[in-house]
C-alpha cells in the first residue's frame, strides 16, 4: 500500500504497510471520514512523522488520542493549532517548561516548533470523531504506533523518551533503558499534574542527556 508519509518512515514502518490489519484500519478510517466528523484534517493524520522525519527524532512524546473538538488537533500530540486556547495538559506543560527551564509562556500552543528540532509527538491513535474520546481506538492505530515507537527503540541510541501517565508507559514498557532514556511520571492533566508531573523536570534532563550525547538539545 503506497502510504503518503515521510520516506524515512516509509522504509522503517514498509513491512505494517502490508498487513492485514493496516489494511483493514485504512478502510475503516477511510469510511469514517466519508461518513462522519473526523480529526485531524485527513491530510495531517501522519503529520507527526512527516514533520520529524525517521533519522531526526532525538525525542519521543507518547499522547493518546487526538483532540476531539473543532480546529484543535493538527496530528501532534498535545499540540494545538495557533490561535487555539490551550486545553489544561496543555496549560501544565507550558507551566511546567517555565518552572524547569525559566522561559516563558508561549503565546500559540502549536508544538510544530518541536517536532522541526526532532520531537515525534505521537499520538497511540492517529485519528478520532468529533466530541467522541476514544471513538477510533482497538481499529489498528496502536498496533501502527507500536510498530513505529519499536522500530525507534530498537534501530537508533540514545533516544528520550518521555511516557506521561500509566497508558503511555505501559506503551513504552519494552524500551531498553540502558540504549535510551525513558523518563516517566504522571499525566500532565488537572486531575493528576500535582501528583507527580510538577517538579519532574523532564525538558532539563532529556535535554542534558540529549547534550552528554552530543546533540543539540530541544528548545522547549
Amino acid at each position: 500500500m503506497d502510504v503518503q508519509i515521510e520516506e524515512g518512515w516509509k522504509r522503517a514502518l514498509a513491512p505494517e504497510f502490508e498487513k492485514p490489519y493496516f489494511e483493514q484500519l485504512t478502510g475503516f478510517v477511510r469510511q469514517e471520514y466519508r461518513t462522519t466528523a473526523v480529526y485531524p484534517p485527513g491530510r495531517l493524520i501522519f503529520n507527526a512523522f512527516n514533520l520529524c522525519p525517521f533519522d531526526k527524532v532525538k525525542v519521543v512524546i507518547i499522547g493518546q488520542d487526538p483532540y476531539h473538538g473543532p480546529g484543535q488537533a493538527h496530528g501532534l500530540c498535545f499540540s494545538v493549532n495557533d490561535g487555539v486556547p490551550f486545553p489544561p495538559s496543555l496549560q501544565n506543560i507550558f507551566k511546567e517548561i517555565h518552572d524547569d527551564l525559566g522561559t516563558p509562556i508561549p503565546a500559540s500552543g502549536n508544538l510544530t516548533r518541536w517536532a522541526q528540532q526532532g520531537v515525534l509527538l505521537l499520538n497511540a491513535t492517529l485519528t478520532v470523531r468529533a466530541h467522541q474520546a476514544g471513538s477510533h481506538q482497538g481499529r489498528g492505530w496502536e498496533t501502527f504506533t507500536d510498530a513505529a515507537i519499536r522500530t525507534l527503540a530498537e534501530s537508533r541510541e540514545h533516544l528520550v523518551f518521555i511516557l506521561w501517565g500509566a497508558y503511555a508507559q505501559k506503551k513504552g514498557a519494552f524500551i531498553d533503558r540502558e540504549k535510551h532514556l525513558v523518563l516517566t511520571s504522571v499525566h500532565p492533566s488537572p486531575l493528576s499534574a500535582y501528583h507527580g508531573f510538577f517538579g519532574n523536570k523532564h525538558f532539563s534532563r532529556a535535554n542534558a542527556y540529549l547534550a552528554k550525547h552530543g546533540e543539540t538539545p530541544i528548545h522547549w
